[in-house]
């Protein structure tokens, strides 16, 4: 099955990208390689790979503009790889649009294993497949054709964002723990920090809120977690 997902590693250090992309054909996965923002950019748009593998220390054009610019063309799962160990630095690329990240120096199998999980994530899930409908009047959500809107302007969220307003919206007013959205939305097996679902929430207001700030759809319940407050109309 995964002789069907092409896969585009963009880092400028040969090693890495020789060892990753081994290891990712041994599983079954095509492969495309870009030393350069610019070369991962153009081969993405060439190719619609499956998942992009972003480095954010890219010699040209960094790899959070990279991100950007992918996230403001497509929807295409990203995986961050980064030597940035500081919790903001992760987090501003997750709030840029990345699904996850690993950092180096990393083990090959543990990218397999999160390229997988992000893939089977996205493609093949009940919270996307089961109904649901929601509108307010502002807001719009069909499940059915995966279509989210507001104000009547379709809103472009990432796979993460997605099935993290999905979760939301499916239960109103009930309070969900980081743990529990982890695990809604990324899967039991998810090994990153809990706290990654902070920049998702963070992300996904700035694009269905009125008012990031004093948010009305998903409500920051202190010392516990999330809901989603607005009832339908």
């Amino acid at each position: 099955m995964n002789k069907n997902y092409t896969i585009l590693i963009a880092d400028d250090e040969p090693k890495i990208v020789d060892v990753i992309s081994e290891y990712l054909r041994r599983d079954g996965f095509q492969v495309l390689t870009a030393a350069s923002g610019e070369e991962a950019l153009a081969l993405f748009r060439r190719n619609a790979p499956s998942l992009v593998v972003l480095d954010l220390m890219l010699p040209d054009i960094s790899g959070e503009d990279v991100c950007a610019i992918l996230r403001s063309e497509s929807s295409v799962p990203i995986l961050m790889l980064t030597a940035k160990h500081l919790e903001v630095d992760l987090l501003r690329g997750l709030s840029l649009g990345a699904d996850d990240y690993v950092t180096k120096p990393c083990s090959p199998k543990e990218v397999v294993a999160r390229v997988r999980a992000i893939l089977r994530r996205t493609n093949t899930d009940e919270l996307l497949t089961e109904r649901l409908w929601y509108s307010d009047g502002a807001l719009f959500i069909d499940a059915g054709q995966q279509l989210v809107s507001k104000n009547g302007a379709k809103v472009p969220l990432t796979a993460s964002e997605y099935r993290l307003l999905l979760a939301l919206c499916r239960n109103p007013g009930r309070v969900f723990s980081r743990i529990e959205l982890v695990e809604l939305v990324f899967g039991i097996d998810f090994q990153g920090d809990f706290r990654t679902i902070d920049a998702h929430i963070k992300n996904l207001r700035s694009k269905i809120e009125r008012d990031p700030k004093h948010p009305q759809y998903v409500e920051t319940v202190y010392g516990v977690g999330y809901r989603f407050g607005r009832r339908q109309a």
